[in-house]
């Protein structure tokens, strides 16, 4: 007499498959690791704090449609900004920084001066696009 053997199905048809995949799928996400941008970080004052700045303890720039850097009337380079903005630092330890752009501006010279400002670890830093002239 012979034993009729039940055949296995075999992993394709069975729900192995699928429990497999989504165990890969489960270990590709934990293993990735999320590249997370953080981007630019600024500490903003809340809605209700008011803030004083004495205006010895503030310095101006102005970026114009060229990417030119200007202080006072004065076009200069980022070197001197950033010696401007350290020197003045040592003398008013809650200095501000002000910058006004012109709407022309192309965005790599306003990125490199905000990374200037972040990497002189300037707590106060502010910035507002100037206002078209009328046609």
């Amino acid at each position: 007499m012979k034993l009729k053997h039940k055949e296995k199905p075999g992993f394709l048809e069975s729900s192995a498959s699928s429990d497999m995949a989504f165990l890969l799928i489960i270990y590709f996400l934990v293993i990735a690791g999320f590249n997370v941008n953080t981007g630019f970080l600024m500490n903003l004052p809340g809605k209700d704090s008011a803030r004083l700045i004495l205006k010895d303890d503030l310095i101006r720039f102005e970026i114009d449609g060229e990417g030119n850097i200007r202080h006072e009337a004065e076009t200069i380079s980022i070197g001197a900004a950033e010696k401007l903005i350290s020197s003045a630092r040592g003398a008013n330890p809650n200095l501000a920084v002000m910058l006004s752009i012109d709407p022309q501006t192309q965005w790599q010279p306003i990125v490199s001066f905000v990374e200037l400002v972040q990497d002189l670890k300037i707590d106060s830093f502010s910035f507002s696009m100037k206002k078209d002239a009328p046609l």
